[in-house]
């Protein structure tokens, strides 16, 4: 470390990455509530991501399935932010990933399964919510390209439903409890590409500070934690990300 390293990044050994939608957009991956965003240009469409109306109403599942058969996610390669996350997991630097998004990248950039916690699900799985078997979603994309609108469990014909959590689902308390734990061991919490309003994920913020451990926002809009951080930081993830990761690793 040298004279012009930030506080937060000095003997910093323990560190958890808190990741949002704005971690993926360069991947090609829209996220939700920016200016492009999906909800943004279609506020309608937020309607197939309410647990609800998706159970009970065929036409949003049909349009749910539409949307998500050719998303952009299934076609993106991890970025540069992605890359400088991993890159963190080195002897001597513990990161864990407390990650907001669905579309594995962070796996596939190099990082450890074990080490990442998919708060919200993901896209690679689909669960029947009747007998509550699980398939590769792969496979009901095959069958709604083949014409089906509406894919049913093939044992027990019940709704398919992607593996995230929709608004109107419980997060999984172990997860969420494994990300408590998490924050509240960490040195340092760098809360990366999300508008840190979406609860209880975005909590963790303030309860990583209560326990002692610096919080660094990168993000493109104000969030509701910037108060709290040590610093903030309004740079694209791409180059933010890389130099911070730099910073922590001594370079």
């Amino acid at each position: 470390m040298n004279a012009s390293t930030p506080v937060w990044a000095q003997h910093v050994s323990r560190v958890a990455v808190l990741t949002g939608a704005g971690v993926s957009t360069a991947s090609g991956i829209p996220d939700y509530r920016g200016p492009e965003g999906v909800w943004t240009r279609d506020p309608s469409l937020a309607e197939a991501f309410t647990y609800d109306r998706f159970i009970g109403d065929a036409a949003v599942r049909e349009r749910f399935w539409r949307t998500y058969s050719d998303h952009a996610a299934w076609g993106a390669e991890p970025n540069a932010a992605h890359r400088a996350i991993a890159s963190l997991d080195r002897p001597g630097l513990a990161v864990r990933v407390l990650t907001q998004n669905i579309d594995g990248l962070q796996q596939r950039a190099g990082l450890a399964e074990r080490k990442v916690l998919e708060l919200h699900g993901t896209m690679h799985r689909t669960d029947c919510t009747g007998c509550r078997r699980s398939l590769p979603t792969a496979e009901v994309r095959a069958r709604v390209a083949a014409g089906e609108t509406d894919p049913r469990c093939a044992e027990c014909g019940a709704v398919l439903k992607l593996g995230t959590v929709l608004f109107g689902e419980e997060l999984d308390a172990r997860l969420l409890g494994g990300a408590a734990a998490i924050v509240s061991a960490s040195q340092l919490v760098i809360a990366a590409g999300s508008s840190l309003i979406v609860n209880p994920v975005a909590s963790l913020c303030a309860l990583a500070v209560d326990r002692g451990a610096q919080l660094v926002v990168i993000n493109r809009d104000p969030t509701p934690y910037d108060a709290i951080a040590a610093e903030v930081i309004r740079e694209d993830l791409v180059t933010a990300l890389p130099r911070v990761a730099a910073l922590l690793r001594g370079r």
